[in-house]
């Protein structure tokens, strides 16, 4: 049996970034990732960005972790854990011993109701692998999902020039997220790329039949033929193990402001854990780099031994062919919207109100103002759709 002053459960951008906090703080404590995939932690983002623009090279991606002081155990899943013991149970029976544990367990991606194994479920390396070498040949691509993931897996098929048809059941790209009206405006500009869109339409059979192509029916009858299909309709967080153990669950694994879960010596973080907002005033779980690099770190810290409380509000960011976006705080679509344009559905400040207060702002191809807008999201207000505009600059 091993003992580690610190065990992580998790290979991803979290688990690194904590170890990096971890190092602040102690240089010589042992340290211990269990990672389910082959591969050492990487960068994800590039997975549906740079890695297709060509902006980023694949060497460029990994996170080194090893060169941080940690050890790897690469291609294994915890499968169990004992609290009182203080005992990890993994999937080669291996049991490991800790101080303290890190569950950074991320999430598995939903699966479509009429599954078939051809479909790739977007979110691995090994399907950013899968994906380009099936990109190599003369193939046509069906995507499931409009959102955050369909959007820029989309995109980077298109700009390699393959058949690419969007299906979402939104009527409009992003949404749940965007104003109707750009959102609509999505629509039209990734036909303009060369997209096939059929919005407002829900997948509701898929079958191989025996000429090779993969068959689509939605719920309005209309039927779809691809060589490749792949689905990005969301992730459900890992909480199975910390369920088991006991931990106290909610939208995810439930850490107080320290990122310590219900039991002792266990902390979570990164697109498992439900923590609390002071800015947004509640409970949220984000899926998104900025939260996983952060709060990575700041688990690291406080397993470490500091009192750090997190209190950071992410961001996220994409890139959609030659337009891009950060987004802060709550983006729903359902909420009060004002859009404060520079250059309509090119350039502007968006602003998500709700009861007076601003819950969320989207900077479309306006940059460097995330901080700006984290305060803003700070201010009790009231604010106004009259004297919301202005507040940031929106753009050249």
């Amino acid at each position: 049996m091993e003992r580690y002053k610190y065990l992580i459960i998790g290979g991803g951008m979290a688990a690194d970034s904590a170890v990096a906090g971890i190092r602040e703080i102690d240089k010589s404590g042992r340290i211990c990732l269990i990672c389910a995939e082959p591969v050492q932690p990487y960068e994800r983002p590039p997975l549906t960005k740079g890695l297709w623009k060509g902006t980023t090279r694949l060497r460029d991606i990994w996170r080194r972790t090893i060169e941080k002081g940690a050890e790897l155990r690469l291609s294994k899943t915890a499968q169990r854990i004992d609290p009182n013991e203080k005992l990890v149970r993994d999937s080669d029976g291996e049991t490991y011993r800790y101080d303290k544990l890190l569950l950074a367990t991320g999430g598995t991606p939903r699966h479509l109701p009429n599954d078939v194994p051809e479909i790739v479920y977007y979110r691995r390396f090994a399907d950013y692998k899968k994906l380009r070498t099936l990109a190599r040949g003369n193939r046509e691509f069906g995507v499931i999902g409009g959102g955050f993931i369909g959007a820029e897996i989309s995109a980077a098929l298109a700009i390699k020039k393959k058949k690419v048809t969007m299906i979402f059941p939104d009527e409009g790209i992003m949404g749940t997220t965007m104003p109707a009206d750009l959102s609509r405006f999505l629509n039209s500009y990734y036909e303009d790329k060369g997209v096939k869109i059929v919005p407002g339409e829900r997948v509701s059979r898929i079958s191989k039949p025996d000429n090779g192509k993969i068959s689509v029916t939605t719920d309005r009858g209309r039927n779809l033929k691809f060589d490749v299909l792949v689905a990005g309709i969301g992730i459900m967080p890992n909480t199975e193990l910390a369920r088991e153990a006991g931990l106290r669950i909610d939208n995810g694994i439930v850490v107080d402001r320290y990122l310590r879960t219900s039991t002792p010596d266990i902390y979570a973080a990164g697109d498992v854990a439900d923590f609390e907002n002071p800015h947004l005033g509640k409970r949220i779980r984000v899926e998104h780099e900025d939260n996983a690099n952060t709060m990575g770190r700041f688990a690291g810290l406080n397993m470490a031994g500091n009192q750090k409380s997190y209190d950071h509000l992410p961001y996220y960011y994409s890139d959609l062919f030659d337009l891009g976006y950060e987004a802060v705080g709550d983006l729903n679509s359902k909420l009060q919207i004002v859009a404060n344009w520079n250059e309509e559905f090119r350039e502007g400040v968006i602003y998500y109100l709700d009861q007076g207060r601003v819950r969320g702002v989207l900077l479309w191809n306006v940059w460097e103002q995330v901080d700006a807008a984290r305060s803003i999201i700070a201010e009790p207000g009231p604010f106004t759709p009259r004297n919301v505009m202005g507040l940031l600059p929106k753009g050249e």
